[in-house]
């Protein structure tokens, strides 16, 4: 949280500082909205541009994506716009070596000015600030978040009728549209065993004489 205020501090100073430097002496006195776009692609000229066809119009762009940028806690979208600003600055520093045979730094305003140097340092606050900020953390890594178990999954074939995690019977075990009758877990005291086989008992009548009187 600190270092996405910090970041976001530095990169909004940044931009500023890319914004304002169109309006200060840039080279021998020339204010840098006096250059137009098309100078820093195909040579700088002494024509002055209207304001949004200058190099004012890049370094505007680069302070809306610093906006949205820290909005959205972007770090990517910060340092896009650090290297616009940059990238801007320098190849004008080409074109006007190219156009001036050199670049020099002098204390009477022939060379390099304030204006310059306001764009280089707020391209590099740009790039700062993006290193500074933490950027947005995922929501799954926030501590204390409640995170939804993952669903069990469906019963394979070698087990189609049960369910986890109780292991209890399927639908496909009922076939009937009326609910499963319940067995009763009480089924009484155990029968008593059967008698083993023996000889058959023997009766109190005297056996029968036979006939013939033997």
């Amino acid at each position: 949280m600190i270092r996405n205020v910090l970041g976001s501090i530095v990169a909004l100073a940044g931009a500023a500082a890319a914004v304002l430097s169109p309006f200060r002496d840039w080279y021998d006195g020339r204010l840098g909205r006096y250059y137009r776009i098309d100078d820093l692609f195909t040579g700088i000229t002494a024509t002055h541009p209207a304001l949004f066809g200058s190099i004012l119009l890049p370094f505007a762009f680069a302070a809306v994506v610093t906006v949205l940028g820290v909005v959205l806690r972007s770090r990517l979208l910060v340092a896009l716009a650090g290297v616009v600003v940059l990238g801007f600055t320098v190849l004008w520093m080409v074109r006007q070596g190219q156009a001036a045979g050199e670049l020099t730094v002098t204390g009477d305003g022939s060379g390099l000015q304030e204006g310059v140097a306001n764009a280089a340092g707020g391209g590099v606050l740009l790039l700062l600030g993006a290193a500074l900020m933490s950027g947005r953390r995922r929501s799954a890594g926030r501590p204390g978040r409640y995170e939804q178990p993952e669903p069990y999954d469906p019963p394979g074939s070698a087990d189609p009728d049960t369910w986890p995690p109780t292991r209890e019977p399927g639908p496909s075990v009922q076939t009937s549209p009326w609910p499963e009758p319940e067995t009763d877990p009480y089924v009484g005291p155990e029968p008593a065993p059967p008698p083993e086989p023996g000889p058959p008992p023997e009766s109190g009548r005297p056996p029968k004489s036979s006939p013939s009187g033997d």
